[in-house]
């Protein structure tokens, strides 16, 4: 070809690749002024949600300091008790629910889309309003402090001392305050397993996704079933606190042993909820800086997996002390050294990989070298207090709380600062220097032992956790004077990686693309990043696509992947099937909006007044919390869209619309109900409990709810079940008048159902003040009755939308969703109905 036809060519290329960019940049462009905080972008929520768990994280830093220096005399004053159990409680809650868990949620939030080659998350709104809601609540538990309301009995709120001695506010904002920031961790877990599993790039199968996404998955799922039990819990604490219904009260048949339970079952797997996406970051950068694929993915995936299903065999670990029967301390024990075999399959395999490659020396590297070193000794002690005969020694010492920081500081926090180190290029475009790098490292590390170190002869000595002062020359005051420094000297560690991090860059240029010389997808943006991440969706082949691939990276920029363009000006990405990652959606996610915001402060409102006992405004509150999410529903999700399909590029065409197991609305219900069941089935968990530990559950001649109301109320719930499930058929078949009839017959059966469930415990005379055999089958009801009322609403939406010509019969999500979502409904009704009215008839 003559040189000057080629010249043409390339020009006309280039030409068509900036007309591209130009229709991208203005669906994905980030709102400025004031409208910036309306962003649902996955780069600039994640970064926001990034920050702000920082900050959490250094005011709970700032809490530890203080009570070191309580600590760091005999007979100190610095601190009162109470301001001292104020604290303690703070920094224990602050580093586990606001720091421990949120950063990993965020950091995904932020980097997941570019390492699975996507535009952002399917759901970026909700992404949004889970930050919202994290920031709320976080700001309502840390503020109780300066006003001298904060809660007191320790991060994991022991009764009967939270419920019968403590007067105030406190465990109130901890109880209410928390679970509205678990809404915002559950929401996150939803959006990252659907994300992972539905938006990877074409060829990416499940067997080539990065480790990171992995972990990430693995995680996902464990919040979904730890932290339902301990919402359970919450509400029962909550009822018992406000209400005086009996549930950790033994004069009247509760047992505090339940909230133990309940707590821990939530508790140790969040250690490994923690761990593990600290470690996927580590996954991610020994290969990058050895410059080799990872040695034993599959081992590696394996032993993540089986790391996630041992860690909810071991909360009894927490509980030896507790008068438990030896055989189950013989089991759990057994279960808590066994955990040490998947966790040492992980890390032997980064060893190996690091010892096989070509190492480069960085700070990255020196954090993950600096974490492992930490994490075994921490693992050692881990193996200690998991043998029983020990753990009734060293029980509620400083030596728990050794173990507990060598575990989670270092299987946590040097890796978090690592991949601070190796991301922040991403997320910025520029490089952090390398000189403070080693400084913030050294002075952490050596703090962090100096520290951590005494702390186990401080509590084989003897001494208790959870004092705020200590008598002199009883052996303790050499050493937590040397933890007190050593917490100051790891305290200017982390001043010097802030100041580093916060330092303006402006004069700095940017990094190059792919500092790091990295194989995974999330090196393919440009520095500085662009809105829409990727400039077209690449085709993968391997696990290392940006080793493995050559001129990946020239083809992506040139657009000769998928949806190069936005031709209709919208905001798109891919969704692929579970397993293989075949294209079978190209998914439009709504753009900006103030909905989320507002969602999130209505939801807050409903639990910060209910923590004052103010239950109007909070039923106010939540009625428009209700309004908001219908409105953010009715004008963001679902719409149909102008065509059936588009082409996608690479000659594919895909559909714009999906429903049913296809879509990723309907992963997210199905997710979403895993979670809320899990929840329900802890409840029933407690009614078994009491039933275990009595020997008359129910107690003669206490009557029970009976079985004629209950009965009418199952058959009048499974028949609006089936109704809806007909009037998705209905609605499927273009049939409207079937459809409206049917769902509004189903709507008319799910009130006078719910009516029925109601009248059993009420005409039956239970008070749940009582005693906790009414307040269990009252708890029952109400968590019933509740989800049936959501059902309701559903019900009606569904009815509102097919009427505004929203929903049709080929555009049926809503309905797909909602005829889901009763199917978990049919089952919730039958377990509540065998357990309050058919266990008694057989107990």
């Amino acid at each position: 070809m003559p040189a000057d036809a080629q010249s043409d060519d390339d020009r006309a290329d280039r030409a068509r690749q900036e007309a591209q960019e130009a229709r991208l940049s203005k669906p994905w462009v980030t709102p400025r002024g004031w409208r910036y905080w309306s962003a649902v972008n996955n780069s600039e929520v994640g970064l926001w949600y990034t920050a702000t768990s920082f900050l959490f994280f250094l005011f709970a830093g700032v809490l530890a300091l203080l009570m070191r220096t309580q600590l760091a005399v005999p007979e100190n004053d610095f601190l009162s008790a109470g301001t001292y159990n104020q604290i303690f409680t703070l920094h224990g809650s602050v580093m586990m629910f606001l720091f421990g868990v949120p950063i990993f949620e965020a950091f995904s939030i932020m980097i997941l889309p570019q390492m699975l080659g996507a535009r952002d998350l399917p759901f970026p709104r909700l992404s949004a309003y889970g930050y919202w809601s994290f920031l709320i609540g976080g700001v309502f538990v840390c503020g109780s402090i300066f006003f001298g309301v904060a809660p007191e009995g320790g991060w994991f709120m022991y009764p009967p001392l939270t419920t019968t001695y403590q007067e105030g506010l406190g465990a109130d904002i901890w109880l209410l305050g928390l679970s509205f920031i678990e809404v915002a961790s559950l929401a996150a877990a939803v959006e990252l397993i659907v994300g992972v599993l539905k938006t990877r790039p074409p060829g990416m199968r499940i067997n080539l996704i990065p480790l990171y996404a992995w972990y990430i998955l693995v995680v996902a799922g464990m919040i979904l079933f730890a932290f339902p039990p301990l919402i359970a819990g919450d509400l029962l604490f909550e009822l018992e606190r406000a209400f005086d219904w009996p549930f950790f009260d033994p004069a009247r048949g509760g047992d505090p042993l339940l909230w133990q339970h309940l707590f821990w079952i939530f508790g140790h797997p969040e250690v490994y909820i923690i761990f593990l996406p600290a470690i996927a970051l580590v996954a991610m950068i020994v290969p990058t800086f050895a410059q080799r694929p990872i040695i034993g993915y599959s081992w590696i995936v394996l032993a993540a997996v089986g790391t996630g299903f041992i860690s909810f065999g071991l909360w009894v670990h927490h509980m030896y002390t507790t008068g438990l029967p030896n055989v189950s301390l013989a089991f759990f024990s057994a279960a808590s050294e066994a955990v040490a075999i998947p966790t040492g399959v992980q890390l032997f395999c980064f060893l190996a990989t690091a010892v096989a490659g070509r190492f480069v020396r960085s700070v990255p590297m020196l954090f993950v070298t600096g974490a492992l070193a930490i994490f075994v000794l921490g693992g050692l002690t881990g193996v200690m207090v998991a043998i029983a005969p020990f753990d009734f020694q060293a029980h509620d010492t400083y030596f728990v709380v050794a173990h507990l920081h060598y575990v989670l500081i270092g299987g946590m926090l040097f890796p978090v600062a690592a991949g601070l180190y190796y991301f922040y290029p991403m997320a910025t475009g520029k490089l952090l220097a390398q000189k403070p790098g080693y400084w913030a490292f050294w002075l952490m590390f050596i703090g962090f032992n100096v520290t951590f170190l005494p702390m186990h002869l401080t509590g084989l000595l003897g001494m208790p956790r959870r004092v705020f002062t200590y008598p002199a020359d009883i052996g303790f005051d050499v050493l937590n004077l040397t933890s007190s420094i050593g917490a100051f000297i790891f305290a200017a560690g982390v001043v010097v990686l802030v100041l580093e991090v916060v330092r303006p860059k402006t004069k700095q240029p940017y990094a190059k693309r792919n500092p790091w010389g990295a194989g995974t997808l999330e090196w393919l943006g440009e520095m500085p990043g662009k809105p829409w991440g990727v400039r077209s969706i690449p085709s993968i082949k391997g696990r290392y696509p940006l080793w493995d691939q050559p001129n990946l990276m020239q083809d992506v920029d040139a657009g000769r992947f998928y949806l190069p363009d936005a031709e209709e000006g919208k905001r798109e990405t891919l969704i692929t099937t579970t397993i293989d990652a075949d294209p079978i959606q190209c998914l439009r996610v709504p753009g900006p909006t103030f909905v989320t915001l507002w969602a999130a402060i209505f939801t807050g409102g409903a639990f910060i007044f209910a923590t004052y006992k103010w239950y109007f405004a909070a039923g106010i509150s939540a009625v428009l919390a209700l309004v908001t999410v219908l409105i953010w529903l009715w004008t963001g999700t679902a719409k149909i869209p102008e065509k059936r399909s588009k082409e996608v590029g690479l000659g594919v065409t895909l559909p714009l619309y999906a429903s049913g197991s296809t879509s990723v609305g309907w992963w997210a219900m199905f997710i979403t109900m895993i979670g809320d069941m899990s929840a329900f089935a802890s409840l029933i968990f407690g009614y078994f409990f009491f039933w275990t530990v009595h020997e008359d559950f129910p107690p003669d001649p206490a009557s029970g709810p009976g079985l004629f109301w209950p009965l009418i109320a199952v058959g009048l719930l499974l028949g609006a079940w089936l109704l809806t499930v007909l009037a998705r058929r209905w609605n499927r078949h273009d049939r409207p008048m079937a459809f409206h009839v049917g769902l509004g017959l189903a709507v008319l059966l799910n009130v006078a159902g719910t009516m029925a469930l109601l009248a059993g415990p009420y005409l039956s005379g239970l008070d749940p003040t009582r005693h906790v055999y009414p307040a269990t089958v009252w708890v029952l009801v109400l968590w019933a009755v509740i989800h049936f009322g959501v059902g309701l609403v559903m019900q009606l939406y569904c009815i509102a939308r097919r009427w505004a010509g929203r929903m049709s019969a080929d555009h049926d999500i809503d309905i797909q969703n909602v005829a889901l979502y009763w199917h978990f409904m049919a089952i919730t009704a039958v377990l509540t109905v065998a357990v309050i009215a058919g266990f008694p008839m057989v107990a």
